[in-house]
């Protein structure tokens, strides 16, 4: 079976860098012969390795971000991710060497103007590729993608956890698609959403499973269940901020510049060799 591996770029890039950053000042990160940092990128191509043999993957793609000011969910709600700090200067180095050896390694990596690595991922799992597709990312807004096709792959407590769609709906005991919609209501303050003030985890989900969206939400909301009738005012009140909200964290699953990539340009290269020397040119493996 053909099995696609799909790659939250930055979201590994960054939690390797931040993971072996850690307590050290930056003259103290490795570099390799010509004076770039590395520390980041040993382990983004070790687990590059590690997933393609683990899995017996035969085609791969690394999304990346694109510039969060140019993005559309930061165009139409400026406070979108407003709070997020600018990145250490070592790791957008390594983003760029990474970027620059990508296809000198002959994996497929994609960037597309206004979108983020979520999008790109996103459309990837509604293409028409003939196999099973593995999400590589922590975020869990990508819990939405999961299908019979889609599982994801993240980490949680220092173990890698595989999960599937018949996992997520034994744990939630929703429609991986609903996801979006207890995820309005929670809204994320790593990503600056607001969500619903007054409801969380504890009735988020429950509402949900109740009304089984947003608008039938809102739609009962004059005929709330008796358990949920204490939040009434706060979604009342909190019904733009929830609607802005649902369209932040629902990721976009037409993206023409994904449909565009021709299954061969994912195909992963069997050359080890040739992947061997790229890698002990830039000094990450001896």
């Amino acid at each position: 079976m053909k099995k696609l591996v799909l790659i939250d770029g930055f979201n590994l890039l960054s939690r390797a860098y931040f993971a072996t950053a850690y307590g050290k000042e930056e003259e103290q990160l490795a570099k390799n012969e010509n004076g770039r940092f590395i520390n980041a990128l040993r382990v983004f191509f070790a687990k590059l390795n590690q997933l393609e043999q683990g899995l017996g993957a035969t085609h791969m793609s690394i999304a990346w971000d694109g510039k969060r000011a140019d993005t559309k969910r930061n165009q139409d709600h400026t406070f979108y991710k407003a709070q997020r700090k600018d990145l250490p200067a070592p790791l957008i180095d390594q983003y760029h060497l990474a970027a620059e050896m990508l296809p000198q390694l002959g994996i497929h990596q994609l960037q597309v103007h206004g979108y983020e690595a979520d999008d790109i991922i996103g459309t990837f799992t509604n293409a028409a590729f003939d196999g099973h597709s593995y999400i590589y990312s922590n975020d869990r807004d990508m819990f939405q993608l999961l299908s019979e096709q889609t599982d994801q792959i993240f980490m949680k407590k220092k173990q890698e956890i595989h999960y599937t769609a018949a996992d997520f709906q034994h744990e939630f005991e929703i429609l991986p698609k609903q996801w979006i919609d207890v995820k309005a209501l929670l809204g994320d303050p790593s990503d600056n959403i607001p969500g619903c003030p007054g409801v969380g985890e504890k009735s988020a989900l429950p509402l949900i499973k109740q009304y089984g969206s947003i608008e039938e939400l809102y739609r009962k909301l004059e005929e709330l269940d008796p358990l949920f009738k204490r939040y009434s005012k706060k979604l009342e009140a909190g019904k733009q901020s929830v609607l802005i909200s649902k369209e932040l964290v629902t990721i976009e699953r037409n993206l023409e510049e994904v449909f565009g990539v021709k299954e061969s340009a994912i195909e992963l290269p069997k050359d080890d060799e040739r992947r061997a020397d790229v890698l002990k040119e830039h000094g990450l493996i001896k």
